[in-house]
């Protein structure tokens, strides 16, 4: 078959030299895609440019990116392939930078562009303004494939993980989601309509979605 499999973070400039980003070292998509192309598929990787990972890159084709909007560009560029599934295990910034401005000890605030922000000369001021969150288009770019996305969830028990899992299957109209994370627990949970698989760890997981996706 033939998948995509996004992974690490994409980043967000506040200037040439500084950046908001996450921490995600594209490990575990790095890994589904070595795991799914180990068991015959043809697979697209498409690799944060800050994933940490130094492991193997088994992937057929490897494509990097870097901010949310290129991440969303090289997605929508394979809109046009026979996918069969998309694995949307990258961590996408939820925030991008709006207004940026200095503000004086006396308290006076001046909006500034610079390839190089200057320091010291009082607070920096910043917005962060939501990004467009690219699962909720990937219905859209792949109609007919088996659409997989993440849940991280840091605060609260293993049935609000849950809970938000299946909030994201019915808002981005995805078939499955791998919901992880404290809130969760150890290992993974594999939620679909239907049905909640806890799974141990990643070799589990794999194997898990690998079989769903043939189903």
């Amino acid at each position: 078959m033939n998948c995509i499999v996004t992974a690490g973070p994409t980043y967000e400039p506040l200037d040439d030299v500084r950046r908001l980003t996450n921490f995600s070292t594209g490990r575990l998509g790095t890994e589904l895609a070595n795991f799914l192309v180990a068991r015959g598929h043809q697979v697209t990787l498409l690799i944060s440019a800050q994933a940490t990972y130094g492991g193997e890159r088994g992937a057929q084709r490897v494509v990097g990116f870097t901010t949310t909007a290129d991440l969303r560009e090289r997605l929508q560029a394979l809109a046009a392939k026979n996918v069969n599934a998309v694995f949307h295990t990258a961590a996408v910034s939820d925030f991008r930078f709006g207004r940026i401005r200095l503000q004086s000890p006396h308290g006076k605030l001046t909006e500034i562009k610079s390839k190089k922000i200057p320091t010291g000369e009082g607070a920096l001021v910043v917005e962060l303004v939501p990004t467009q969150k690219i699962i909720t288009e990937l219905r859209a770019w792949f109609p007919s494939a088996k659409l997989v996305g993440w849940k991280f969830e840091a605060e609260g028990k293993r049935p609000d993980a849950i809970q938000a899992a299946e909030q994201q299957l019915l808002q981005c109209l995805t078939d499955a989601c791998v919901a992880n994370g404290p809130a969760y627990g150890e290992g993974f949970g594999l939620i679909t309509r239907s049905s909640h698989v806890p799974l141990a760890d990643p070799p589990k997981l794999f194997d898990a979605l690998e079989r769903w996706m043939q189903g």
